[in-house]
This record gives structure tokens, C-alpha cells and sequence, in this order.
């Protein structure tokens, strides 16, 4: 035999081989098409093998050359073949599952909507510059109260609208001279703690828990959320703290957002407003705002002669049922996974 028909031999088998193994569908097809050309007693290569002694000599090397790729080609044909198979093996499988139906999906959590309101606030505040601060939730009344020029007498220091802690009197002078630590009222008390570590300028914002005993409603929860933000420098004004609130207001609720300014009374501001927007019909308060009081600025050390700021707490729950079109703060707490599924 010359090496050309040899080697002409080699590619017709060997390509006939390949289309054996690919087109088998199972595995008894796929061993009887092994045993056809890979078998050891009367396997196509063993033949094959038989007529390499018909060869010359001197083209013997390059066959036996092809002979070997030959052999390691038609393997390798066969173990795609059985991979393949046994990819698609459904040993095991119940006999009853029908792969076509919609499968079952897992019960997972995923972020809560006051959270994800958070983070959002948070974005939004930070192309602004302002950073965020943190403050502890057990507070001490020289922060929650006395700092932020709230006069023993005020009624926001009454047991009955805070939530004291049975604890012993720290010692510290007249800073703890007040009574009890208590569960934070308001975030107002980390523009306390950041001015009292920090000179100006100021730009932060805090966005935590505080805690006051109202009655559960529509609009009314004993623990929420507030976002405060504090802006201290020189040359501050009204007009800068309601620009911030606006362009907030706008990116965060839409362009299409209502908003107004009323004039209010805070201990720690002045002048101080409430902030509204327009909402199913009506006006919502989400906040107060304002300049912040000379006081205050004496109590962390600033001379408020050479800054001015203003600061702001809106609350994050009013926000995200605006955005999200909520009715009822309670249902953000009611633990209703049909209800917080939706977000």
C-alpha cells in the first residue's frame, strides 16, 4: 500500500469515527460505536495498524506518524461524546419532575425600604459635599438638651415625651446634671458632638434612630428616623439653607415636588422654620430647619460673632412613603412580607 492511500485511509476513518461518536444519543449507541473503533480485538484502528507492514520503509515514519494522531484524534472524539452524555444523564432524577414547569423560587431577604431611603439620602447629600457623621442612640441630656439651649423647663424635656433610662446620675460637672441618660430624641445631638471635635467649616449629616413616645398612626411612630444635616462657616445665611433643602427636595422627590417654608420656633435655631410638602392633597410636615442659635455655637466653643450655620432634621420615614406613595408609617414596621416585598 502506498503512504498516500494510507493516509487517505486514516482521514475517511477517522472522520467517520468523529460523526459516530457525536451523533450517538446515548450511551449504548456510544459504546457500540467505541467498541466499532476503539476496540482492542477487532477495533477500525486495529486493522488499520495491519497495514502498515504493506508500507515502504522509507515512509513508514510518517505514517506511523499520522497513525498516532490518528489514534489520539478518535479518543479524543470519544471522551467529548461521553462528557457529553453524561452531562445530560438524568440518573437519579424523579421520573414525575417535569423540567418545563416554573420552579419554586427561594424565600430571600433583601434591603428594607427605609434603608434603601437612607442610602439614597445619603447619595444625594454627598454630591452636595456633606459628609456623614455618626452619634450614639443612649444619650446624655448636655447633648439631647442643654447644648442645643433647651431650658430645663421646656416641654421637650418632659418624661412624659422622652424616653428616660432607669440609670444612676454620671458624674462630669454640669454637663450631667440633668437626670438620667435617655434614648436619643432627635439627631440634632450629633451636630453637638461634631462641633465639639471639629472647627469650622462644617458640612455633615447624620441619618439614625430617635426615639419619642408618641401614639402609633398614620404619621406617627415611637421609633423613626431623622436625617440631620449642619453647615457652619462664614458668611452663612437663610437663603443658603433653603437652596440646600430644595435642590435636596427636587432630586430626591422630583422636579414636580411642592415645598414651603413656615416661620417656627426651635430652642437651637433662630430664626427656624418648618418644611412642608404637598402630598395627596395636603400639606406634610417632613422637618425643621433654620440658623443656628449664638447659644449653641457658645456651648461647643465657636465664636459666633465669626460663624453662622444653619441645621436641618428631616424625617426619613415621610420621605420614603412619598417617594414610594405609603399611606401608613406603620406598615414600614409591621414586619408584612407581602407588604415589604414589594420594594
Amino acid at each position: 500500500m502506498s503512504l498516500q492511500d494510507f493516509l487517505s485511509t486514516l482521514d475517511a476513518l477517522e472522520g467517520e469515527a468523529s460523526a459516530a461518536f457525536e451523533t450517538s444519543s446515548d450511551a449504548d449507541s456510544l459504546e457500540v460505536a467505541r467498541v466499532r473503533y476503539l476496540g482492542q480485538k477487532s477495533g477500525a484502528i486495529r486493522d488499520v495498524q495491519k497495514q502498515m507492514g504493506s508500507i515502504d520503509k522509507s515512509d513508514r515514519k510518517a505514517a506511523g506518524l499520522r497513525l498516532n494522531q490518528f489514534k489520539s484524534n478518535v479518543q479524543t472524539a470519544f471522551d467529548t461524546a461521553k462528557e457529553r452524555l453524561s452531562s445530560g444523564s438524568t440518573a437519579g432524577v424523579d421520573p414525575t419532575f417535569d423540567p418545563s414547569l416554573p420552579g419554586n423560587r427561594p424565600t430571600i431577604g433583601h434591603i428594607h425600604p427605609v434603608t434603601q431611603t437612607i442610602t439614597h439620602l445619603m447619595e444625594i447629600m454627598g454630591r452636595m459635599g456633606f459628609e456623614a457623621a455618626e452619634g450614639p442612640e443612649v444619650e446624655d441630656p448636655w447633648h439631647n438638651f442643654v447644648a442645643l439651649n433647651i431650658p430645663e423647663d421646656h416641654p421637650a424635656r418632659d418624661p412624659l415625651d422622652n424616653f428616660y433610662l432607669a440609670t444612676a446620675k454620671s458624674s462630669g460637672g454640669n454637663r450631667n446634671t440633668e437626670g438620667s441618660q435617655l434614648l436619643r430624641s432627635q439627631t440634632s445631638t450629633v451636630q453637638i458632638r461634631v462641633m465639639e471635635n471639629q472647627k469650622p467649616p462644617v458640612r455633615v449629616i447624620s441619618l439614625g434612630r430617635v426615639y419619642r413616645p408618641d401614639d402609633p398612626d398614620a404619621t406617627h411612630f415611637p421609633m423613626f428616623h431623622q436625617m440631620e444635616g449642619l453647615l457652619v462657616d462664614k458668611h452663612v445665611t437663610m437663603a443658603n439653607l433653603k437652596t440646600v433643602i430644595r435642590v435636596f427636595a427636587t432630586n430626591y422627590l422630583g422636579d414636580d415636588v411642592e415645598i414651603r417654608f413656615r416661620p417656627s420656633f426651635f430652642p437651637f435655631t433662630e430664626p427656624s422654620v418648618e418644611v412642608d410638602f404637598f402630598w395627596n392633597g395636603s400639606w406634610v410636615e417632613f422637618g425643621g430647619a433654620g440658623m443656628i442659635d449664638p447659644a449653641v455655637f457658645e456651648a461647643v466653643g465657636y465664636d459666633p460673632e465669626q460663624y453662622s450655620g444653619f441645621a436641618f432634621g428631616l424625617g426619613v420615614e415621610r420621605l420614603c412613603m412619598r417617594r414610594h406613595g405609603i399611606t401608613d408609617i406603620r406598615d414600614l414596621y409591621s414586619g408584612d412580607l407581602r407588604f415589604l416585598q414589594q420594594f
